[in-house]
């Protein structure tokens, strides 16, 4: 974060656009939001967090594109606008440079001049408005105020997806109109809409001919980033559903047989699966422009209380085999079994995790041999379920799905989404299973192998990822809960 001080534009230099507004109308969340910088400005209930000028590029293969401007918000437009119209000049621009010249604009009215200043130096301006909030006078005043700097302003219509904001929208926009402000764009910091990025540099194109082009180029690179996100986030499930599927534990016979031993090795196996999980539910925070401590201050779909989304709790498993379409039989006991059969050959553990044989018989003759091996050396395998994989990567897709229509504007506790999967989601998410059981006799493919501090490409298993992320890629593309 830095705080700048705006030089003259030299020719071939970005876009530049002052973000203003009056005080917490969700500026800096705005900007977090278009820019999906995790690092940029503070999101925060509290008024007047902003008080300084900051600076967030947007870039376009490395290179500025378009440069914000985040500034503090407007207090007291009121006073500062009859101050002005007392000053002597021949427009308004005149008489805002006189106040900026003048000793108010560093005593009372610091703030608001640090905004004037800015809009002087820009190419346009984003008017960001609060549609909670009902449109009183101040906020004519304000306008005016912004208006005297002759730069072209775009009211940013923010949180209009919120219930607060039903039935005030109309109001704004004639009290903008009033004002000569016609061209609005409709966005939501809290949680953004499909297309509201787009219309927000179209509609500036209008504004700014000479940039229409450019605009617009800014407007497509940023739909092709978001389809690039969508697919490393489908690669990050699928990731995960492979680790869990090549993913056993090695046990020897003995301490099968000793009820705590055993128990003990189910939870080591747990665990490694929720690293795995956690793993994967980071990347998918750091994909979209979140921290882990953001939750604080913009607490997201899925994480509050993560851990208490039990992978392996008998009834939800018991769900996932119905969803996979093999019965209850997949996952019906704890979610992590031990080879249960091999032609017949009982291994003894049927005992230890209640009987369940379903996920073991589904998974497929391929490694049966070396596993027959390893039980005449004494050793059983414990490995994980169809049903965890399943729940796993429905779990993640829900938190996907979440980050993808949510914001850093917004402050309030999400609802844990736990809607019944649509039809083709649940065969989406079936398929990808299915297509990750090649993992089960490669355990080397959950545990990537690193040389030299570089991971090692395994040309199969890049294989099964591409072909876990399709379905992935399906299910991800379908509606929302």
């Amino acid at each position: 974060m830095t705080t700048t001080t705006i030089t003259q534009a030299d020719t071939g230099a970005p876009l530049c656009i002052a973000v203003v507004g009056h005080t917490n109308v969700g500026k800096t969340s705005l900007l977090r939001t278009l820019t999906r910088r995790i690092d940029f400005g503070e999101v925060s209930e509290r008024p007047g967090t902003t008080r300084h000028v900051e600076q967030v590029d947007l870039r376009i293969d490395g290179r500025p594109a378009v440069r914000f401007f985040d500034t503090p918000g407007l207090e007291d437009a009121v006073t500062l606008l009859a101050h002005v119209a007392a000053l002597e000049g021949a427009s308004r621009p005149e008489r805002i440079r006189r106040f900026l010249d003048g000793p108010e604009a560093h005593g009372a009215f610091e703030q608001e001049a640090k905004v004037l200043r800015t809009l002087l130096e820009v190419d346009a301006a984003f008017l960001v408005i609060d549609t909670r909030e009902a449109p009183l006078p101040k906020y004519r005043d304000e306008i005016e105020l912004l208006n005297s700097c002759a730069r072209p302003v775009m009211p940013v219509l923010n949180f209009v997806g919120s219930p607060q904001a039903a039935g005030r929208e109309g109001a704004w926009r004639e009290l903008l109109a009033a004002a000569g402000l016609h061209a609005v764009v409709r966005f939501d910091a809290a949680a953004p809409f499909t297309g509201a990025e787009r219309d927000l540099y179209h509609d500036l194109g209008a504004l700014l001919p000479a940039h229409r082009e450019a605009l617009r180029g800014v407007a497509t690179h940023l739909a092709q980033e978001a389809a690039a996100r969508r697919g490393a986030a489908c690669r990050v499930i699928a990731e995960g559903i492979i680790d869990g599927a090549a993913l056993r534990r090695e046990v020897r016979s003995e301490t099968m047989a000793d009820p705590k031993a055993r128990q003990a090795e189910v939870d080591a196996l747990r665990r490694s699966v929720f690293e795995r999980a956690q793993r994967g539910i980071d990347d998918l925070l750091a994909l979209h422009g979140f921290r882990e401590g953001d939750a604080a201050e913009a607490p997201l779909p899925q994480l509050q209380g993560r851990w208490t989304l039990d992978l392996f709790h008998p009834e939800t498993l018991k769900q996932a085999g119905v969803r996979l379409g093999q019965g209850a039989a997949v996952g019906a006991a704890i979610g992590v079994v031990a080879d249960l059969a091999v032609a017949g050959i009982s291994l003894g553990a049927g005992a230890a995790v209640g009987g369940a044989i379903g996920g073991a018989l589904a998974q497929g003759w391929g490694p049966f041999g070396r596993r027959l091996m390893g039980r005449l050396r004494g050793v059983q395998e414990l490995t994980v379920e169809d049903g965890v994989l399943f729940v796993m990567a429905d779990w993640q897709l829900r938190v996907l799905q979440g980050l993808e229509r949510r914001g850093h504007g917004a402050t309030a506790p999400a609802a844990n989404a736990a809607a019944p999967l649509p039809p083709g989601r649940a065969q989406a998410l079936t398929a990808a299973v299915k297509a990750a059981q090649p993992a089960r006799a490669h355990p080397d493919w959950a545990e990537p192998r690193r040389r030299f501090g570089r991971t090692l490409a395994d040309g199969a298993r890049e294989a099964v990822v591409d072909a876990v992320a399709q379905p992935v890629g399906s299910a991800a593309a379908g509606p929302a809960d």
